[in-house]
C-alpha cells in the first residue's frame, strides 16, 4: 500500500508473509476475549444478530489487526505534518469568515431639513478663556452667536494643567418683570434693574450683569470699547479677572447642532457681533488685536463615530509665527451611511480639509480660528458583510475530508 501524499495518523505497511510461530501470551488472551464475545453473541436473539451484521457491513473503515502493521519514523513525521496542515486550513478559513468586507457606494443625498452634529475639542495655549468665544452661522441666515449649550471651558496653565473647569454661560438670572429702573431707590419687595447703557430693547429691559450688557451691545451691533465705565463690570471685577488670567490658555470642548447647510463656526477673541453683514468682535477693552492663536485640535468630527472613520484634523497642531491674523479651515463634509455586519445603521459624516492663514497685514482679519464647512451633494454608503457560514463550512470540510480519506484509506 502506497502512503497518502498528505500523511496519515498511522502509516499502513502490510506484511506479505507471516511466520508460523506458536501462539504468544498476547494471542492467547486475545482468543479468550474472542471466545467470551462469541459466547455472549449466542445469547442474543437472531434478529439482533441480523441488525448488527448489516451495521457491520456498512463500516467504511475496516480495522486491521495490530499484528499486521507496524509504526515507522517516516509515518510519525508525515502524521505531524498532516496535523499542521489541517490546523492551518482550519484557522485560515476561520479568519476569512471573520474578516469584514466593506464596499463603497455613491448615492445622491436627497435628505432635507436634517441637522449637522459637530463635535470638537480645541486647545488654545496662549488665549485666556475670558476673552474666547464660539460663534456659528450658516448661509440660511441662522446665527448662533456666543453659543453656550453643551460647551465646557477649561482654564489651563502654561504646562497644560487644568486650573478651572466650568460650563460656559451667563451666570446671573434675568428678571422677567422688573419693578425698579436704574438710578432710583429700591422700595419694599422691589428688585434691582441695571442699565444697558443705551442698548435696551425696551423700557422693561434690564442688564444686571456685565455679561448681559455685552449681550445687549452685541445685539445692537456695537462694540464695547471701555469696560471700566460699565457699573456691572466694575462691580464684578470683570476687567481685573481678565487681567488675572494673563499667561493662561483655554480648552473648549463640546458639541453643536446646526442646520445641514453650508456655514461656519469659529473661535474668536471677544464677543462677536454683526455689523453691515460682517462679523466683528469687541476685544474687551484690551485694545490689542495681536493675539497668539496657536492651537491644537484634539478632536473634530461631524456626526457619530463608526469603525474605520478617520478625521483628518484630529491631533493637528498649528503654531503662529511672527504675523498675526486668522487661521481658516475649509472643510468638505460628505454624508455617510455605515451599516455593520449586524445590520445596525449609523448616519454620520466624513470630511476633507484645506488650510489657509490670513494675515492682518493684508487687511482686516479678526484674530481667531475659523472653520468653513460645505455639504457634499453626494453621500457614501458603506455596507459591511462577511462570508456566509455555509461557504466557510464547505471550504473547510473539503480539504479536511480529503485529508481524512488519506489518513483512513478504504
Amino acid at each position: 500500500m502506497i502512503p497518502c501524499l498528505f500523511g496519515s495518523f498511522f502509516i499502513l505497511q502490510p506484511t506479505h508473509s507471516f511466520p508460523h510461530a506458536p501462539f504468544s501470551g498476547h494471542r492467547r488472551r486475545r482468543n479468550a476475549v474472542h471466545r467470551f464475545i462469541f459466547s455472549q453473541r449466542l445469547r442474543r436473539p437472531p434478529v439482533m444478530d441480523k441488525v448488527f451484521n448489516k451495521l457491520r457491513n456498512l463500516d467504511a473503515y475496516p480495522k486491521v489487526n495490530e499484528d499486521f502493521y507496524n509504526r515507522t519514523l517516516a509515518g510519525g513525521v508525515v502524521t505531524v505534518v498532516s496535523a499542521a496542515v489541517m490546523l492551518f486550513l482550519f484557522f485560515s478559513e476561520l479568519s476569512l469568515y471573520l474578516y469584514t468586507v466593506t464596499e463603497s457606494k455613491l448615492l445622491v443625498d436627497t435628505s432635507r431639513g436634517d441637522t449637522l452634529h459637530i463635535n470638537f475639542d480645541v486647545t488654545f495655549p496662549a488665549v485666556r478663556c475670558s476673552i474666547l468665544s464660539l460663534d456659528a452661522m450658516d448661509i440660511s441666515g441662522e446665527q448662533h452667536l456666543d453659543i453656550r449649550h453643551n460647551i465646557v471651558k477649561k482654564r489651563i496653565d502654561a504646562n497644560g494643567n487644568v486650573i478651572e473647569e466650568r460650563k460656559d454661560g451667563i451666570g446671573a438670572p434675568k428678571i422677567e418683570r422688573p419693578l425698579q429702573k436704574h438710578g432710583g431707590r429700591l422700595g419694599h419687595d422691589e428688585k434691582y434693574c441695571g442699565s444697558c447703557f443705551g442698548a435696551e430693547e425696551s423700557d422693561e429691559h434690564c442688564c444686571n450683569s456685565c455679561e448681559e450688557v455685552r449681550e445687549a451691545y452685541r445685539k445692537k451691533g456695537w462694540a464695547m470699547t471701555n469696560m471700566d465705565l460699565i457699573d456691572q463690570c466694575q462691580r464684578e471685577g470683570y476687567v481685573q479677572r481678565v487681567k488675572d488670567e494673563e499667561g493662561e490658555g483655554c480648552n473648549l470642548q463640546g458639541s453643536l447642532e446646526v442646520n445641514k447647510v453650508a456655514g461656519n463656526f469659529h473661535f474668536a477673541t471677544g464677543k462677536s457681533f454683526l455689523q453691515s453683514a460682517i462679523f466683528l468682535a469687541d476685544l474687551l477693552a484690551l485694545q490689542d488685536n495681536h493675539y497668539n492663536i496657536s492651537h491644537r485640535i484634539n478632536k473634530l468630527s461631524f456626526g457619530h463615530h463608526f469603525p474605520g472613520l478617520v478625521n483628518p484634523l484630529d491631533g493637528v497642531k498649528w503654531v503662529q509665527g511672527p504675523a498675526h491674523g486668522m487661521y481658516q479651515y475649509f472643510i468638505k463634509v460628505v454624508p455617510t451611511i455605515y451599516t455593520d455586519i449586524r445590520g445596525r445603521v449609523i448616519h454620520s459624516n466624513q470630511y476633507s480639509v484645506t488650510e489657509h492663514f490670513k494675515s492682518s497685514e493684508l487687511g482686516v482679519a479678526v484674530p481667531g480660528v475659523f472653520f468653513f464647512y460645505d455639504i457634499s451633494p453626494i453621500k457614501v454608503k458603506l455596507p459591511n458583510f462577511t462570508s456566509k457560514l455555509y461557504k466557510m463550512l464547505m471550504f473547510l470540510l473539503l480539504p479536511l475530508t480529503a485529508l481524512n480519506i488519506c489518513v483512513f484509506p478504504l
